[in-house]
């Protein structure tokens, strides 16, 4: 049996151009449709990587029910997922069945998903079947990156590339479940460098094919002044960027942004050691309307919340004093109960920053 998704968008009310990107009308008319977006990087403290998360024998709805809850109650109302290629290889209809299952978990919960295609990040040849546990002490010392070098490059391999891309972007083009298409998750990290371009030049093309209703982006996350970087700008609905600097370097890269005239949305953040916290952030990313996403919801197999450091040459054993990420312990207690409270308290002002905008 076929499967189709059953959550249809309303179609935009905003003129809209087969196989191109948006108008900034458009962009900017989006964004006021979606108001203020308040969200977290998701995966489940249960998986250790995306295969883990997305794969039928280790897909753990009653976690994801759980914490998605938790993120609710925190006046989060979107998460940006990573999803893996090879889970969809392996298994089509059943990626989408259980991407359909998330979506609607989230939505009961009033969140809204930005999904992740692609990814350079980390482990570079991921296989699937049954992943290996977290390298003690080590940050996200399993990450798997989509689909891994050897596909990235050798371009026999994007006949499959293409079919993932068209099939899942275009089996969910109208959900209003999904508020955007990330397409590929910082491109040329982990030594790839420019060769990676093509692939999300490729990525935009195919994704546009199938004409989704909700924006495509590609994240600005190194030197935001070079071809590669400025390229995924050109190629953007609307512009996405991560930043873990100190705040005033945050500011200065937002401020470089705005020449763009498009909604911002910042797709990575937190990093407390240096300053990049939520007290400080936050009220840049209000004062220039900027939509943000934290790194990440709950402590788990991914060991986010040690530093970069903390590498398998260097496993740190103890648990940090200051999480570099995370903001919940797997039980839900916060990290730091403040940073909770000024969550809850932000959407509110969010809220109302949003509806002076509009006036």
């Amino acid at each position: 049996m076929s499967w189709t998704a059953t959550h249809i968008a309303e179609p935009r009310v905003f003129g809209h151009v087969a196989r191109g990107k948006w108008s900034k009308e458009e962009a900017w008319g989006w964004y006021e449709g979606v108001g203020p977006v308040r969200g977290c990087n998701y995966i489940p403290r249960t998986a250790v990587n995306q295969l883990e998360m997305w794969q039928a024998e280790t897909f753990d709805e009653r976690t994801i029910r759980e914490e998605l809850g938790w993120a609710s109650a925190l006046r989060l109302n979107s998460a940006r997922v990573f999803l893996h290629y090879l889970a969809w290889e392996v298994d089509p209809e059943g990626f989408k069945r259980r991407l359909d299952r998330f979506l609607s978990i989230a939505h009961e919960r009033g969140v809204r998903a930005m999904l992740v295609l692609f990814d350079d990040c980390w482990n570079q040849e991921p296989r699937p079947g049954p992943q290996e546990p977290p390298i003690p002490g080590v940050h996200n010392s399993r990450w798997a990156a989509s689909p891994g070098r050897s596909r990235v490059l050798d371009r026999s391999c994007w006949r499959k590339l293409e079919e993932y891309v068209k099939e899942v972007v275009g089996s969910f083009a109208r959900d209003s479940r999904v508020l955007a298409w990330d397409l590929y998750n910082e491109p040329g990290n982990t030594g790839m460098g420019e060769r990676s371009l093509p692939l999300v030049e490729a990525a935009f093309e195919w994704a546009r094919e199938v004409e989704p209703a909700q924006p495509l982006t590609v994240g600005l996350w190194a030197d935001y002044s070079d071809h590669m970087h400025r390229r995924f700008a050109e190629l953007s609905d609307v512009v996405s960027f991560h930043t873990y600097d100190p705040p005033h370097a945050v500011e200065a890269k937002v401020r470089l942004l705005l020449a763009y005239d498009r909604p911002l949305l910042c797709t990575e953040f937190l990093r407390r050691q240096v300053g990049n916290t939520f007290a400080a952030v936050l009220p840049i990313f209000a004062r220039y309307r900027v939509g943000w996403y934290f790194w990440g919801l709950v402590a788990g197999k991914t060991q986010t919340y040690y530093d970069w450091s903390c590498t398998p040459e260097n496993p740190c054993f103890a648990p940090p004093r200051i999480w570099q990420h995370d903001l919940l312990y797997p039980d839900g207690t916060p990290y730091d109960l403040d940073e909770a409270r000024l969550l809850t308290y932000w959407a509110e002002i969010e809220e109302r920053l949003f509806r002076g905008w509009r006036s």
